[in-house]
């Protein structure tokens, strides 16, 4: 019995990068030089991985904006209180209402959920997921989330 071993083809962008990082300093027209390579496709490159970043950075701010402007009370307020250091039950929490393990980190699982307009079933894989540390019992949230995760993609399959 004899085993092959395959490698996978390297992208032109996947060269260039790894280049680019061994050769800090190294021009566009020296890279395409050294790899055999249009110069224009080193600048698309570039360009391409500037947006991206761009993007990436836009995307970071979007989520501090929606995080923030969906809560309630600011974050700096809730770092004093028990609840946001992860413990399941302070001093004034209203387990009815406003249960400790659904401020942790600042913002109420629900208030997220109804920001990002999430149905009834990817409302609940957010919710099992996020207070599953919190609460007691941690794979039975995860498994209760993956039940209900099953349940959408089921249904996006019919």
């Amino acid at each position: 019995m004899t085993t092959e071993t395959t490698t996978k083809k390297q992208s032109i962008a996947s060269k260039v990068r790894e280049y680019k990082k061994a050769n800090p300093n190294a021009l566009p027209k020296e890279v395409a030089k050294a790899l055999g390579i249009p110069v224009a496709r080193i600048y698309a490159i570039n360009n391409y991985d500037k947006k991206r970043v761009q993007r990436l950075k836009a995307k970071k701010k979007a989520w501090k904006t929606a995080m923030i402007s969906t809560s309630n009370t600011s974050i700096a307020a809730h770092k004093t209180k028990p609840e946001s250091q992860g413990l399941p039950y302070g001093k004034n929490t209203d387990p009815v209402n406003h249960p400790a393990h659904y401020k942790v980190g600042g913002i109420e699982t629900i208030d997220f959920i109804e920001a990002k307009k999430l149905n009834y079933n990817l409302g609940n894989v957010v919710k099992y997921i996020t207070r599953a540390d919190h609460k007691g019992n941690t794979q039975e949230d995860l498994l209760k989330a993956r039940w209900y995760l099953n349940r959408e993609i089921a249904k996006l399959g019919k």
